[in-house]
C-alpha cells in the first residue's frame, strides 16, 4: 500500500465505514501502518478456495487475522471468491470447495480467539449450490442484470437478462452483418468455452464472431438477416465490464425510456 493510497483511505473514513481485505501478514501490517487503527475500519482475511488468484490457504487464515489484531485492527471475519465456478459444469463442485474453505478458515480464527462475525462468499454461478449455514453473506453480482456468460452456463435464462447494448446494423458488405457495438461498448471478455463475443437477445442462434473496437461481426441464423439501420439488443459476455464503459444506463419499459441511471463509479478505477 502506497502513502497516497493510505491518504485516500483515511479520507474515506471521514465519510463512511470501510472493510478492507488482507491476505498476508505484511498486508495487514501495511494497512495498520498507512491507515492506522481507527473507528469505522475493519479487515477481513481473504481465502483462496481454488481460484488461485489472491487469498491465503484456508488453514493459515488465523495467522493473518492474529497479525492484524496485534497491529490494532478489528478483524470481522473471512471471505473468498469462487471465480473458477465460471467453468461449465463446475458449479456444484466449486460451491462445495468454497464452503469447505470458508469453514476451515473461520475455524482457524476461532482457534486464535477471534470470532468470525462475517463469513462471506458466493458468485452468480455457484449461488444456487450453496447451503444455508455455509456463510453469513453472499456476494453474487452478475445476477442483477445477467449476461451472455451466465446464459451459456445455464445459471440465468434469456428472459431474466435485464441489460443489453442497443446496436445498429451499419454494414451488410459481403453478406456480413456488422453492428456498431465493439469492445468499447461490450467489453472484450470472451471465455474459451463461449460461443462468441456476446449474444443477441432476440436471435439466440446468431453468433458474434469477430470483435473489434467499434464493430462486431455477426454470423446470422436461418431467419432473414436485418437491414441496414435495424436496431438489435446485444447481451455482453460480462456485464460488469460493459456497465463500466458507460456514463448512464437507460431504463426502458414497454418500449419507452422511462429513466436514466448514472453509473456512479464510472471513471473511478484509480
Amino acid at each position: 500500500m502506497t502513502p497516497s493510497q493510505g491518504d485516500r483511505l483515511r479520507a474515506l473514513l471521514e465519510r463512511t465505514t470501510l472493510t478492507l481485505g488482507v491476505d498476508s501478514v505484511d498486508g495487514a501490517r501495511a494497512v495498520a501502518a498507512r491507515v492506522g487503527p481507527r473507528p469505522g475500519l475493519q479487515v477481513m482475511v481473504e481465502v483462496d478456495c481454488g481460484h488461485h488468484r489472491s487469498g491465503v490457504r484456508p488453514g493459515t487464515a488465523g495467522d493473518v487475522a492474529s497479525a492484524a489484531r496485534k497491529a490494532g485492527l478489528q478483524v470481522a471475519g473471512v471471505f473468498t471468491f469462487p471465480g473458477h465456478g465460471y467453468e461449465p459444469g463446475s458449479q456444484q463442485e466449486v460451491a462445495c470447495a468454497e464452503a469447505e474453505a470458508l469453514a476451515v478458515a473461520a475455524a482457524t480464527l476461532v482457534d486464535v480467539g477471534i470470532e468470525p462475525r462475517v463469513v462471506s462468499g458466493g458468485s452468480t454461478p455457484t449461488a444456487e449450490h450453496l447451503r444455508d449455514g455455509d456463510m453469513t453473506e453472499m456476494r453474487p453480482g452478475v445476477y442483477v442484470f445477467g449476461d451472455a456468460q451466465q446464459w451459456e452456463l445455464g445459471t440465468i435464462c434469456r428472459d431474466d437478462i435485464a441489460l443489453t447494448c442497443r446496436a445498429t446494423v451499419v454494414s451488410r458488405a459481403g453478406g456480413r452483418v456488422v453492428l456498431d457495438s465493439g469492445s468499447k461498448a461490450l467489453g472484450s471478455d470472451r471465455p474459451v468455452w463461449s460461443t462468441g463475443a456476446g449474444r443477441l437477445l432476440h436471435h439466440p442462434e446468431a453468433r458474434l464472431t469477430l470483435l473489434s473496437e467499434h464493430h462486431v461481426v455477426v454470423t446470422w441464423d436461418d431467419t432473414p438477416p436485418p437491414a441496414l439501420g435495424d436496431r438489435l439488443d446485444v447481451v455482453p459476455n460480462h456485464v460488469c465490464n460493459a456497465v463500466n464503459l458507460f456514463d448512464v444506463l437507460h431504463v426502458e419499459q414497454d418500449g419507452r425510456i422511462v429513466d436514466q441511471w448514472p453509473v456512479t463509479a464510472r471513471g473511478a478505477n484509480t
